[in-house]
């Protein structure tokens, strides 16, 4: 379902200018992996329109969130500020991401995550070398992280972080460099915004004429009620879709700026996202995250109003997923129900 027109706030005094994603790149470039372009001739050719994939799972971490984390650290070294001591909370790949930033910087990290959070994402951020502090819920997390800064530490936010914004719209300016002919438009994902934030602001600068929209699960769907309505709407519990990734409480002001600059906002119903992730795994032979597939169930359900042939960027945000989710992703089968048809 796509939104309609949003409230406009005029207020963009505090958005960065398109070169900082330019520098985000060459400053996290030695430390990350240029993820490929994907695409399929067979889906190509089933929705009559060409699709291109940006496909973080091969990120290290396996997803885009190492982006943002690096250079936000990298960024506050420049500038001779103090770090020895980072907190972060997460409902999963931020935390890996803060994990592994703080790990080839040098940096102790601690990060805090509610108990739902995938095994194998808490796992993985104890491998990457941070303390691992579990609460019962996210708004947990969020104080107990802010009661550490409070004492010291050096907070990185998931999403509401200039340097965070910047580096996570690499995934987008990577893929426009990538790319060659500028794409019609562009889909991302939405949690807390940062993806989708750096995505706008890479295309503001460099493919203008392509459109950008956001896509969250019709169940955690914050963001698209805060895009139509002009201001913040949040939960006061995480909602429990299968997205896991988009299971944030609400908007920052800073990425609410960003997203009200989108053309639009697709919402999906949960068995729109299990299609998609077993599709995009079925069709590119990779591991897609239901978080990720959001931004392939936005571009399916635009493209389908569309009557002329259009070039679309997916970003796919990750590919973490653990055995107890596949089960989920695959406890009924949609393979028997080919796009387009």
């Amino acid at each position: 379902m796509s939104t309609a027109a949003p409230v406009r706030v005029d207020d963009s005094s505090h958005l960065l200018p398109p070169q900082m994603v330019q520098e985000a790149g060459a400053r996290i470039a030695p430390y990350i992996r240029r993820t490929p372009l994907m695409d399929c001739a067979l889906l190509n050719g089933w929705l009559g329109h060409e699709l291109v994939f940006k496909a973080e799972g091969f990120q290290k971490i396996g997803a885009f969130k190492l982006r943002g984390a690096l250079n936000a650290l990298l960024a506050m070294k420049e500038q001779g500020k103090a770090c020895e001591h980072v907190v972060a909370f997460s409902s999963g790949n931020h935390a890996q991401a803060v994990a592994l930033a703080g790990t080839l910087l040098g940096i102790r990290t601690t990060v805090i995550m509610p108990r739902f959070v995938s095994a194998i994402k808490q796992q993985a951020t104890v491998s990457y070398g941070a303390e691992l502090i579990l609460t019962d819920t996210r708004p947990q997390a969020e104080i107990l992280a802010a009661q550490m800064q409070a004492r010291g530490a050096t907070f990185v936010h998931p999403s509401a972080d200039d340097m965070v914004i910047a580096g996570q719209g690499t995934a987008c300016l990577e893929a426009l460099e990538d790319m060659g002919d500028r794409p019609d438009a562009i889909f991302a994902a939405c949690g807390g915004g940062g993806l989708l934030s750096g995505t706008w602001l890479a295309a503001s600068g460099f493919a203008p004429e392509a459109k950008v929209f956001g896509a969250e699960p019709a169940m955690a769907n914050d963001a698209a009620q805060s895009y139509r309505a002009g201001r913040i709407i949040g939960f006061e519990e995480s909602p429990m879709t299968i997205a896991d990734g988009a299971r944030t409480l609400r908007l920052s002001e800073l990425t609410f700026q960003y997203l009200q600059k989108l053309d639009g906002f697709y919402e999906v119903e949960e068995r729109d996202i299990l299609y998609w992730t077993q599709w995009l795994q079925h069709l590119l032979k990779t591991v897609v995250e239901p978080t990720a597939a959001l931004a392939m169930a936005g571009a399916a359900q635009w493209l389908a109003a569309q009557r002329e042939k259009k070039r679309v960027l997916v970003i796919l945000s990750g590919g973490n997923v653990d055995a107890a989710s596949q089960r989920k992703i695959w406890a009924e089968s949609f393979l028997e129900h080919v796009p387009g048809r």
